[in-house]
């Protein structure tokens, strides 16, 4: 190895060490401002919707949620059902 070729190896490794010192220093700011954040607080309520009677998506019957949206062709594919009980 040439001494240009190990001053430049010294140099990069220089640099390389500085670069990763930066770095440490960055990380560091960084999870100090991210600790500092407020989370958001929640809202009790923001899944009662789901969990109370009052939601509009949920059928408790589905019986009739398949006579209302299939008629016939639920009756059809379920006739012959019952007979092999």
């Amino acid at each position: 190895m040439t001494e240009d070729q190990k001053a430049l190896r010294y140099r990069m490794i220089k640099s390389i060490a500085e670069r990763n010192k930066k770095m440490k220093e960055v990380k560091r700011r960084s999870k100090n401002v991210i600790k500092n954040i407020p989370k958001p607080k929640k809202k009790k309520d923001e899944y009662a919707q789901f969990y109370s009677n009052d939601n509009v998506n949920h059928w408790t019957d589905a019986s009739k949620y398949a006579k209302q949206y299939y008629g016939e062709t639920l009756h059809e594919t379920t006739k012959w059902d019952n007979e092999w009980d």
